[in-house]
This record gives C-alpha cells, structure tokens and sequence, in this order.
C-alpha cells in the first residue's frame, strides 16, 4: 500500500482485483480535484462502468448518470452524461499525461468537463495541453492495466466503490 500523504487529497476506488489509491492535484487542477471528491462523497462513482477502455491508451468511466450498473443500467447511453452539476473550466497545466495520470474527459469544448475521467495506460504526451490532468495512480496500477478492454467493453468492469481516503476509518 502506497504511503498517503494527503488524505483529504487521496481517492481510494476498488476495482475487482484490489484497491487503486490516486494522489489528487488541488494545487494543478483544484476544481477538478474538488468534483472528484465531491462525487466520491456523494458516493456517485459506486458501481459506474468503464464503458470505453482501449488497450495502450487509457480506461475512461465516471458517467455518474448513466454509468451506474446497479441503477437502470443501459451499457448504450454509458458515457454520454454526467452529473448534475455545473461543467468545469479547463485546468490546463504543465503536466504531461503520462502513465497512470488522471485526465478530465470532456466534449469538443475544452470547457466541458463534469465528472467523467480516464486513467492513461502508457505516456500520451500528445493529449498534453487539451485535457486537464488533475491526479495520479500512486498505488494498484495493475489493477487499472486489468480492466476489460473495449468501446464499449461486452462486459464491462467498474469502480465498486470510490472513496476519500480521509473519510475512510483504519
């Protein structure tokens, strides 16, 4: 297990073969960083599928709206919402996208993002500057590098449950 730093700033999500511990970015991204925490909360990301998971690139989920199998689930519509609250800016920095980095996904508008995320499989430098990197896998990246692959995946994996390590009781 990795050593947390920052709890308040850690997200803790169970996937089926064990625990993903992810540093959040407040200081590169903090209105991002804040939503994920928000929904995580919220407990929004409980059971959403990866619905878009494409082999040496990265693992996209977070469709808060129709992502979640346990809730109506129609594998279609996964990854075409989001939550209720309002889009975000873009948080565009420095940071490149490098393996098991965090990025905020979007529509067309750089301006788009809401609660939908992926986690880069490999270096995708040329994603730099257009989608905002606001945490990264610290520990279980073998765990995301197992998730099912597919656009969409025939049956697809998803977060069990995703938490705020300071909310979380030893």
């Amino acid at each position: 297990m990795a050593e947390i730093k920052d709890p308040e700033n850690t997200i803790l999500m169970e996937l089926k073969g064990g625990t993903v511990t992810i540093e959040l970015l407040p200081d590169v991204a903090p209105d991002h960083s804040a939503r994920m925490k928000e929904l995580a909360r919220a407990g929004a990301y409980d059971n959403v599928c990866f619905h878009r998971v494409i082999d040496g690139f990265m693992a996209q989920t977070g469709d808060v709206a129709h992502g979640n199998m346990e809730n109506d689930f129609n594998l279609r519509r996964a990854g075409t919402g989001g939550s209720e609250l309002p889009d975000l800016k873009a948080e565009f920095s420095k940071l490149p996208h490098d393996r098991g980095t965090l990025g905020a996904a979007r529509s067309q508008n750089p301006n788009s993002a809401n609660s939908q995320f992926f986690i880069n499989f490999g270096d995708n430098h040329f994603l730099n500057g257009q989608y905002t990197v606001y945490g990264r896998v610290i520990d279980g990246m073998d765990h995301v590098d197992a998730i099912t692959r597919g656009e969409p995946p025939a049956a697809p994996d998803r977060m069990i449950s995703v938490k705020v390590a300071a909310d979380v009781a030893d």
